[in-house]
């Protein structure tokens, strides 16, 4: 049954407010494809007025349009249509000189949105304050991100981009009726945390710091209040070269006359403890030691940055660690005497929730610090007996600071005369924790090493909290709740940048701003030095400062301004590491050299333990040590990378730190480990029964495994940047024998992946690897390798040229096994240009050769191709039973990829003698294959063929459907072959 949500109960509701959802009433509507997405989206800006169908083409593709763009347009309109077939009705309407796109009222998130806000208005001119904000909550509720988000490059044009800039408008324009309505009833407390990070996104939007102000100063916040003000009045001064507006002043001004008013300001919050248990009480909870003078309290944060950007979900989540509710005193158990019995203990209060330690981690320069400082600095008025902090130094070149030093530093801060502190760092400890028992602290440890260091530092069970940063992840530390950073997304980067050197200065040269957020990788560290560099520098263009931060040409170097440098922050993990008195952390520190002799490619165990030489699960225990560090990443299970600035870093220390020879070494190990498993991808995914001969050496025990084709091809898959690394590496290496075997290994990849081309390439460079350094064997067998290449692509001629190398070599050497495959490919070749004949006579001498061998697993293919032969020779039946022998042997095989081709071919031949129901059932087993594979190439064939079964037999309707999932996936991965295939058995269709 439909759903019924703030859309109201229509047929078809679409969604524009967040990434672009279709939603029938029940279930969200997959719309696949970017192009028609984008179509939809053009459509529903516009809904229900007529959109020319050349800006919907320019929406779809830009200003250049392809050659065939009347023949695809008019495949994703049909593709739309059929989306939006839900309700039975034709929604797409084609109307000159464009398309109609129905919506009905309350179906589009945006209109109601609209018209919501238009409420929330009318109601807050009026000062109905709850109407306000019952139509505020609503029409804010329907916002799920960011309009467009998912739709770019077309986001970006000019209308699209005016039209979410509009609604982001009306969107602040709501939140702050919203935020009125609040004042006005009362809720001024609790809308100070989202105000205050919606004024900072806004520093010049008045309205807001106005509200904020009222907001603090309701809340008991004057300092703050105040402060709000004064930071508002120097960016418009500054900014633009204004005072702030009159309805800010009459605020500022009704604050000051309060002031005067009141001689003593109210405790805003009720107390967080006992107050005769308070830090000047002789006993109980928060008893100040003995020593302890009264004092203030602390209240030591450094200020914010001032620019701090995004972060919301993190600021969010550390927030709410942060906030666990102090149960207050129970009423219901007091029975007037004084001596309550609460359920926490015989005070009559109950135990406050405990909260447990929060550690922020990351890499150097990812923005830990400003984090913390930004949430405490939110949450300090919820730690009313102080914020404690300190930097650990945990990385500093002059060593960590110890726990010794910091415990009597904050004893001294809480009012214990240095005279009585012990000597003992565990007496510190024990009389630290005692000072702050019961008492809501807050203490922020920044930069921490260790556990070890950390420990002595953390105050009790209880209301007290400790927000700690470090480059560790510090999951040792006992109770620890965690909050790793990444690096910051595109729109954080360009709004950090922005506010830095300023949005007119990065306009105007999209280019070298793309490149340059590129470079930087997201690191908020390196995005401060470049856009100080671009305020300092205003006649610096972009595409100069892009120029030199070209990676790995002086791109480090070029991101230091003053004292500060990327370099540097990277020096502090990696050295701590390296002087590190544990071995394993040395361990770590030389793996991290050896893998950037790798990146930017990820390694798994079994690789990094090639690379370094050890054992798989000494490379394991080193890796998770660098990821602890945040000096590595691990994106997946077993996966492990460097970020790109790092991976840059990990370079040059290679360079400096490793010998040439120890370089070579290294990677000789990784590149002979990659051919290996290579070769045994391939004898899964092909089940080839010929090999080349292996790489000479000790086997690798580190191998990977593959249970079944499908594991196998994924690897691949996965791992092919790497694998063309290896080959180009292994050519400068002189190691044509590693380069030869990588690009022949990829032969079970191409039996599903031939059409994208990269087989081709990879071929290519080591056959001119090969040549170079006069391989014979390795010529040989690329020359074999490449003519199957040329034959998948039915560049017949090459294919021939290449066989008959191959054939050449092989026959000279006396490899009867080679001669038959050999003999089987030209086999194929002949069939595939319409020589049955010779295509007939080649297969049989292979099939002799196979049997003669004793080959049987090898049979199976040359009896295929005879069976090839046999039909095209007119001989159905035969070439039929042929094909279901074949089967057959491959069945036992497990054989997915020949069982799917031989499927298919059988499924035709049935198709041609009439026999509708082997047919289809023959070749929809082969596309089920083909799916599950994740064989592209394959399933567009198998659609193809059953397109030709329908066709046959007048299911018009099943052939256009086969044919339009052909065309699609032909489209999506620019198989032209299947494209140009599928458009001519759709013109074939009545």
């Amino acid at each position: 049954m439909p759903t019924v949500d703030a859309w109201g109960s229509a047929m078809l509701r679409f969604g524009l407010l967040g990434p672009l959802v279709v939603h029938d009433g029940t279930a969200l509507t997959p719309v696949a494809g970017l192009k028609v997405r984008v179509l939809l989206a053009a459509l529903l800006l516009q809904a229900d007025r007529v959109v020319p169908k050349d800006a919907l083409k320019e929406a779809m593709w830009g200003e250049r349009l392809p050659p065939s763009v009347e023949a695809s347009f008019a495949n994703h309109a049909t593709r739309l249509r059929r989306i939006l077939s839900a309700t039975g009705d034709n929604r797409l309407l084609t109307v000159a000189p464009g398309y109609r796109l129905r919506v009905r009222d309350g179906e589009l998130d945006v209109e109601v949105f609209e018209a919501r806000a238009r409420a929330a208005g009318l109601a807050h001119h009026a000062g109905d304050w709850h109407t306000v904000r019952a139509e505020s909550e609503a029409a804010l509720a329907l916002w799920r991100g960011e309009p467009l988000a998912d739709l770019s490059p077309f986001s970006e044009h000019r209308a699209p981009s005016l039209r979410v800039h509009q609604l982001a408008e009306v969107r602040l324009q709501v939140r702050e009726w919203a935020f009125d309505a609040d004042l006005h009833l009362g809720r001024h407390r609790e809308i100070c945390t989202e105000l205050a990070a919606l004024a900072a996104e806004n520093p010049l939007r008045e309205a807001l710091h106005r509200q904020l102000m009222l907001a603090l100063h309701r809340s008991g916040r004057q300092a703050d209040a105040f402060e709000v003000f004064h930071e508002l009045r120097r960016s418009l001064v500054d900014e633009l070269g204004t005072e702030p507006g009159a309805a800010v002043h009459q605020a500022y001004q009704e604050m000051l006359e309060q002031e005067q008013e009141q001689v003593q300001v109210p405790d805003p919050a009720p107390p967080a403890r006992s107050p005769s248990h308070g830090p000047g009480s002789g006993r109980g909870p928060g008893a100040r030691p003995e020593g302890a003078a009264a004092t203030p309290p602390p209240s030591q944060l450094p200020p914010s940055v001032a620019e701090f950007t995004g972060r919301e979900a993190e600021t969010t989540a550390v927030l709410g660690l942060l906030r666990r509710p102090v149960t207050l005193p129970d009423d219901d158990d007091d029975d007037g005497s004084g001596s309550g019995t609460g359920a926490g203990g015989s005070d009559g209060h109950r135990t406050a929730a405990p909260l447990r330690p929060v550690v922020i981690s990351g890499m150097g320069g990812i923005g830990k610090t400003a984090l913390a400082v930004h949430v405490a600095r939110l949450v300090r008025d919820e730690f009313p007996d102080g914020t404690l902090y300190a930097d650990l130094r945990g990385f500093s070149s002059g060593g960590a600071r110890c726990a010794h030093d910091l415990l009597a530093r904050f004893l001294a801060d809480l009012g214990v005369r240095p005279a009585v502190l012990p000597d003992d760092t565990d007496d510190l400890a024990t009389l630290f924790r005692a000072a702050v028992e019961g008492r809501r602290i807050l203490l922020v440890l920044d930069n921490a090493r260790d556990a070890t260091q950390v420990g002595p530092l953390l105050p009790p069970d209880g209301p007290g909290a400790a927000l700690i940063t470090s480059r560790h992840l510090l999951a040792e530390v006992p109770g620890v709740r965690m909050v790793p950073l990444r690096p910051l997304g595109p729109d954080e980067q360009l709004t950090l940048l922005s506010k830095l050197c300023g949005a007119d200065r990065i306009t105007d040269e999209p280019a070298a701003l793309a490149d340059i957020l590129t470079a930087c990788g997201g690191l908020p560290l390196a995005l401060r030095i470049v856009g100080g560099r671009l305020a300092s520098r205003p006649s610096w263009p972009l595409a100069l400062l892009a120029e030199r931060l070209t990676p790995h040409r002086g791109r480090l170097q070029a991101l230091a301004m003053g004292s500060v440098a990327v370099r540097h922050t990277f020096d502090m993990s990696y050295l701590a590491m390296r002087a590190s008195g544990n071995d394993l952390e040395r361990e770590a520190a030389r793996a991290f050299r050896l893998l950037g002799l790798w990146q930017p490619h990820a390694v798994t165990t079994r690789s990094a333990a090639a690379l370094l030489g050890t054992a798989e699960h000494d490379a394991a225990a080193a890796l998770e040590l660098l990821v602890d560090a945040n000096l590595v990443h691990s994106p997946e299970p077993d996966a492990y990378a460097l970020h790109d600035l790092l991976g840059e870093y990990a370079a040059q220390r290679a360079a400096e730190e490793v010998t040439a020879r120890e370089q070579e070494s290294a990677t000789l190990r990784l590149l002979t480990w990659y051919a290996r498993a290579v070769a045994t991808a391939c004898a899964v995914a092909s089940h080839e029964t010929q090999s080349p001969p292996p790489l000479d050496g000790p086997p690798d025990p580190a191998l990977p495994a593959f249970a079944e084709e499908a594991d196998a091809l994924a690897w691949t898959k996965r791992e092919l940047p790497a694998i063309r690394e290896a080959i180009t590496r292994a050519g400068a290496l002189g190691r044509s024998d590693i380069a030869w075997r990588l690009a022949v290994g990829l032969f079970g990849y191409a039996t599903t992946h031939w059409w994208t081309g990269k087989w081709d390439a990879c071929l290519r460079q080591a056959m001119d690897i090969a040549t170079a350094h006069d391989d014979r064997l390795g010529r040989a067998w690329l020359h074999r390798r490449i003519a199957v290449a040329h034959g998948m692509a039915n560049r017949n001629e090459q294919c021939l040229e290449h066989l008959n190398a191959s054939l050449e070599f092989f026959t000279d050497a006396g490899d009867e096994l080679a001669q038959a495959s050999i003999l089987g490919n030209v086999s194929s070749l002949y069939v595939q240009i319409g020589d049955a004949e010779r295509g007939l006579a080649h297969a049989e001498r292979s099939y002799e050769l196979y049997r003669k061998a004793g080959n049987a697993a090898s049979e199976a293919l040359a009896l295929s191709r005879i069976a090839d032969a046999q039909e095209m020779r007119g001989e159905h039946d035969l070439a039929a039973a042929y094909h279901q022998k074949v089967i057959e042997a491959l069945r036992e095989q497990r054989h997915g990829v020949f069982l799917a081709t031989s499927l298919t071919k059988l499924g035709d031949i049935h198709r041609q003698l009439g026999r509708r129901e082997a047919a289809l059932e023959a070749q929809t087993e082969a596309l089920a294959i083909r799916r599950r594979m994740n064989d592209l190439g394959g399933t567009a064939d198998c659609l193809a063929f059953m397109a030709r079964t329908h066709h046959q037999f007048g299911e018009w309707d099943a052939a256009r459907a086969c044919w339009e999932q052909c065309l699609d996936l032909g489209l999506r991965h620019g198989m032209t072959q299947h494209i140009e295939r599928s458009r001519a058995g759709l013109a074939a269709l009545p």
